[in-house]
């Protein structure tokens, strides 16, 4: 059975940490401490007093000054990785771990976990083959040597940097590694550890190089275990759940996230607030539990991205803009019908083609099946579709042999209809108006990944005014961009104001409108 060897990185709160390795410990794992020299030695003395007879936990021989983006964070790691794997030899699994992270499963589940799959859990990506590096320095980490740390030595940081730089004082990189880059939250098993600390006994050249690049705590665990584990061996991830803000400052979590927590397909989750208390707490008992049952939804990634991204188009930041394709052709009109609920659209294109000559397909830019004609292989996946919007249309005309043509968009898509509004072409815009019910917005949370079908009535329930606000907020901002030619149907109209909106859209005598306009069902969910 796995045991785990938790290599706890801390520098503050020593009664928090106190109480961390005892829960840590308390179910037969263990835990070796970095306690950072920076911090007061007072605190690192209550720490040792209360832990150093403790069985299952031992410290670091050195402590260490560690600072962000400096080499001191990889040392103080392997002062507390050497502690553990000397004083604990039953210990399967070497866990990283700072004081700000919290359990989200029991240890029963996790060492079932990690015994489970013979494999090392670390994210490892090629370092300059890959985009993992959004902005800022990539090659130029390890090019140059980087002796200062950028946030408290900035002008020598930048000096020395500028100096390498101009005179191209560069330096290789070690010939047989290949430099990969990842979180620094990893958990290992003991053969790594020892495989590790076994090279770098016998080429001390690896640290040197590894103590000049910036930021080593992403490359240094990472292109190692690259080097001496099989690829096959290694899970590019890790079982720390972590969030990234868009400043890339870790997302703190609060006591309302603990069953959004315990969902997630990870171990442990950082960063936990101190302020938290109730929510600690209740992780901490989590740890020792026997028997619960966790059901994966994993959908925590998603919902912050869906919460803090609502305002950014057309509220707080400028639109992206679509691609244009060439014009459309001045003799031609295109009739796009916008509807959120989807059915309702594509009742209503399957009754233009029935009763009208006016071709009309479905959600091109959203499903596979839109009833789209042969075109020569652009039209066999989104992918494709997606690359040229207009030019896509534009060959639907000619495929159709037709100067008018009816598709759907969705009204996320708003960027979408300005492009084809803004063309030569006629645009003519018919915007379906719906009302949402619960059950509906339940139902488009479960569509597009938002909650899972088990997820908890509380968590569904605090969503559901923010998720409609955002839908109505769609209707409005589309009947608020000033598009030449729309009109609006609606399951609280008449049958005859529903028609006369028809007729306008599609040009069509008012006999044939309201044919369309009594379309069984149409409206129904």
């Amino acid at each position: 059975m796995a045991r785990i060897a938790f290599i706890l990185l801390t520098h503050k709160d020593p009664q928090g940490v106190i109480d961390q390795a005892r829960r840590l410990t308390a179910t037969g794992d263990f835990v070796s401490i970095h306690f950072d020299k920076r911090a007061p030695a007072a605190m690192f003395q209550q720490v040792h007093d209360a832990l150093a007879d403790h069985p299952g936990v031992t410290f670091a021989q050195r402590r260490l000054k560690c600072g962000w983006g400096a080499w001191s964070l990889v040392a103080a790691t392997l002062e507390a990785v050497r502690a553990a794997e000397a004083a604990f030899p039953q210990a399967t699994h070497f866990y990283m771990l700072s004081g700000d992270c919290m359990p989200v499963k029991s240890g029963e589940y996790a060492r079932a976990f990690l015994d489970n799959e013979d494999c090392d859990y670390i994210e490892s990506f090629d370092f300059l083959a890959s985009d993992w590096i959004k902005t800022g320095f990539k090659e130029e980490r390890l090019i140059y040597r980087h002796w200062f740390n950028e946030r408290t030595q900035k002008w020598l940081f930048y000096t020395s940097y500028n100096i390498q730089k101009r005179y191209k004082i560069t330096r290789q990189i070690p010939k047989d590694l290949q430099i990969m880059i990842g979180s620094q939250w990893w958990c290992l098993r003991r053969e790594t550890i020892e495989a590790i600390l076994d090279l770098i006994r016998e080429r001390p050249e690896i640290v040197r190089f590894f103590s000049t690049t910036w930021i080593p705590d992403e490359t240094f665990f990472q292109t190692l275990v690259a080097h001496v584990v099989p690829k096959t061996q290694i899970r590019t991830r890790t079982l720390t759940f972590l969030i990234f803000t868009d400043y890339g400052m870790p997302v703190t979590f609060y006591n309302d996230h603990y069953d959004l927590l315990l969902r997630q397909d990870y171990l442990f989750a950082r960063k936990i607030s101190t302020e938290a208390v109730e929510l600690r707490a209740r992780l901490g008992a989590l740890w020792q539990t026997i028997g619960q049952n966790f059901p994966i939804a994993a959908e925590g990634r998603r919902l912050f991205s869906f919460l803090t991204g609502r305002g950014r188009i057309g509220r707080r930041f400028a639109p992206r803009f679509w691609e244009t394709d060439g014009s459309l052709g001045n003799d031609r009109v295109a009739h796009i019908i916008v509807a959120k609920k989807w059915h309702i659209a594509k009742r209503l294109t399957a009754a233009i083609r029935y009763h009208t000559d006016i071709p009309a397909v479905d959600y091109v830019f959203n499903e596979e099946e839109a009833n789209l004609p042969e075109m020569g292989g652009v039209e066999s996946s989104l992918g494709k579709r997606e690359r040229h919007r207009r030019a896509l249309v534009k060959l639907m005309f000619d495929q159709l042999d037709a100067n008018r043509l009816a598709f759907c968009v969705d009204p996320s898509a708003l960027n979408l209809v300005r492009d084809f509004h803004s063309d030569r072409s006629e645009v003519r815009v018919l915007f379906v108006d719906s009302k949402f019910s619960d059950d509906y917005v339940r139902g488009h949370m479960g569509r597009v990944g938002l909650v899972a079908d088990d997820a908890p009535s509380g968590q569904i329930d605090s969503l559901l005014p923010v998720v409609r606000s955002d839908l109505e907020h769609e209707a409005d901002r589309l009947k608020e961009a000033g598009f030449t030619y729309l009109s609006l149907i609606s399951e609280t109209a008449s049958q005859e104001e529903n028609a006369a909106a028809l007729a306008a859209f599609l040009k069509l005598p008012a006999d044939k409108a309201s044919t369309l306009a009594e379309t069984p069902h149409l409206f129904d969910d």
